[in-house]
């Protein structure tokens, strides 16, 4: 998990219908033929997947009567393709289908996208769809012995109802993610069901699963998030930094084709149109396999495999060496008489070539950084060309990009330093305390888990050789987690700002924020001196999870207090309670013990 990379997005429910309209390059129809193979064989766990995401709230039983008029009308259009219903795009039917549901959208609150048509019906159900699933009830689990019974005596009804719950509480996460999620725990449930220790056999196996959905869940939401609330040319810019850094050797003008492909694919995934995100998404590694040559020394293999292996193998292939020809400071950019020229000539243009040339002669930056090198650039730019003399200003420019970079190294070594000093819970508590200060609006649950992303994130990095890249791209997929995908989502106006402002800051500006001064806390009422005699009970992971809400909690309701004076609270109730649970009236002992807690 060192860097989280690409992945793709498959789905389809109407192809042979649409398919009339693809290309006709003979490598776009085999491309075509592979696609439409691997579809038919996933077609049920596709639909699925896509009601599960829409309506998260539903239950199995409804997914189950969507599934059957899927199924008809596909029957139905195969007869009769001509048919005025039959013309609509895959997505707009499907949702069409789900409003068409009797009480199903005055059941889950999204009828008021029903009422709209076309993009702002699709971009309705799109912003409808919520990343924190708190209001779900807890991922069912089942005794190993009934998982086997199970899968043995209904195995597509068991796989399915595992589709469903892993896609409801994922709902930005691409399809062919889920369905590699789903295909290695059917692996893993065919491995521990032949061993005698099954429970152990299944914890074990199942946690490489959840890290593969981890990962790839936090890059996909991370460049959508980029995308809807800073449109194209940031997500161009991200796919600029990414290849130019993963194959060094590609020219740009093959870049530059491949991006249009890959810009076509994070349009039409994110904004759920599965139609275009499976063609464009095949098309993408059908580029990049046909063009092996001049793209990429290490993916041979990866191009032999099938889909969606192919696609995960080329997303998790080594970066190839950098070119000798390639030079750290490309002189065109920062020292030639006609820069200006250039750059008014086709601005895009030319700042994409310079962000190309940087990444993949500094492959060890993070995307982030080289991100925020792009900007700068453009900055000092736009003012040497303002100036009547303009040697002077090209020759400060490498000055300008080492500081730049000097301040991000600097913010990732003191989160290094953190991770050494403070130990895994010490470093858990500081960014707790931290993100409840600056976001007191999240819930707990979230607040938990971002705090916890970046104690991965650092415990990940923070003793690799690329620490800075990693820890820099890592904790940027963390504020991309908590910034959110949908542009609507708003927690207070300085993390809003730092959220919209600039993407490639974001980090920077995140870093300097104190705690929220628009936020009042709740009256004292919720007495952190109440005994929780449920406390008594907890081990282990439970009672380190009661530990990290009691600290939020206690944040929210003083956060005027110093770091050091929050920990010393939260020492102090635990050492009580640890006091009390070991007498045989731990309710009295606390009552006296309360005075200590503060």
């Amino acid at each position: 998990m060192q860097q989280l990379k690409h992945a793709g997005f498959i789905f389809l429910l109407f192809f042979l219908i649409e398919s009339l309209t693809l290309p006709t390059k003979p490598q776009d129809v085999d491309n075509i033929n592979v696609s439409r193979k691997f579809i038919d064989e996933n077609l049920a766990s596709m639909a699925i997947i896509t009601f599960a995401q829409y309506v998260q709230e539903a239950t199995f039983d409804d997914m189950e009567m969507l599934i059957r008029d899927v199924m008809k009308y596909r029957d139905k259009c195969l007869e009769g393709k001509t048919l005025p219903e039959c013309s609509q795009l895959a997505n707009d039917m499907l949702q069409e289908m789900i409003c068409s549901m009797e009480g199903l959208p005055q059941k889950y609150n999204f009828s008021h996208c029903c009422s709209k048509v076309d993009f702002k019906r699709r971009l309705c159900f799109l912003y409808n769809k919520k990343a924190n699933v708190g209001f779900l009830p807890p991922f069912p689990t089942l005794d190993p012995e009934e998982k086997c019974e199970a899968i043995k005596n209904a195995r597509d009804s068991f796989l399915n109802q595992y589709i469903y719950e892993v896609a409801r509480r994922n709902s930005f996460v691409f399809a062919p993610t889920l369905l590699t999620v789903a295909a290695r725990f059917e692996e893993v449930t065919k491995t521990c069901c032949e061993e005698q220790q099954k429970a152990n056999c299944f914890q074990a196996k199942a946690i490489p699963i959840t890290q593969y959905l981890k990962a790839f869940s936090s890059y996909q939401k991370y460049v959508c998030g980029a995308l809807m609330k800073f449109g194209p040319k940031v997500l161009n810019s991200i796919n600029i930094a990414v290849f130019s850094k993963k194959f060094p050797n590609i020219e740009f003008k093959e870049l530059t084709s491949l991006l249009e492909d890959v810009s076509s694919m994070y349009h039409g995934c994110c904004a759920g149109d599965v139609l275009q995100c499976i063609r464009d998404q095949s098309q993408v590694m059908s580029h990049i396999c046909s063009k092996q040559d001049s793209i990429s020394s290490k993916i041979k293999e990866c191009c032999e495999k099938k889909i969606p292996e192919r696609e995960d193998c080329i997303i998790n292939s080594n970066k190839d060496d950098r070119p000798m020809n390639v030079s750290p400071t490309e002189a065109k950019f920062t020292g030639s008489e006609h820069m200006c020229q250039e750059r008014d000539t086709d601005p895009d243009d030319f700042f994409a070539r310079f962000l190309y040339e940087y990444s993949r002669s500094h492959s060890d930056l993070s995307t982030p950084e080289l991100l925020r090198i792009a900007g700068v650039y453009k900055d000092l730019l736009a003012d040497c060309c303002d100036r009547e003399t303009l040697t002077d200003c090209y020759h400060h420019m490498e000055i300008k990009f080492n500081v730049t970079t000097g301040k991000s190294l600097q913010m990732v070594q003191q989160e290094c330093e953190h991770f050494q000093n403070l130990g895994q819970d010490g470093l858990k508590y500081h960014y707790f305390i931290k993100l409840t200060k600056i976001a007191p609006q999240l819930s707990t649950e979230e607040l938990i888990s971002l705090g916890n992303d970046m104690v991965t994130a650092l415990i990940t990095c923070c003793t690799l050789s690329d620490e800075f890249a990693c820890v820099d791209d890592l904790a940027d997929l963390v504020l991309g987690e908590l910034c959110g995908i949908n542009e609507n989502r708003t927690i207070n106006p300085a993390v809003d700002h730092c959220c919209t402002a600039n993407f490639a800051f974001r980090r920077p500006c995140f870093e300097s924020l104190k705690a929220d001064k628009t936020y009042v806390p709740p009256p004292l009422s919720q007495d952190l001196s109440v005994f929780p005699a449920d406390w008594c009970q907890s081990q282990n992971e439970e009672l380190q999870g009661k530990k990290n809400r009691f600290l939020i909690e206690a944040v929210r309701l003083r956060p005027q207090l110093a770091d050091k004076e929050l920990l010393s609270v939260l020492a102090r109730f635990i050492s009580g309670v640890e006091k009390c649970c070991a007498v045989p009236e731990p309710e009295a002992c606390f009552r006296e013990e309360r005075q200590n807690i503060g």
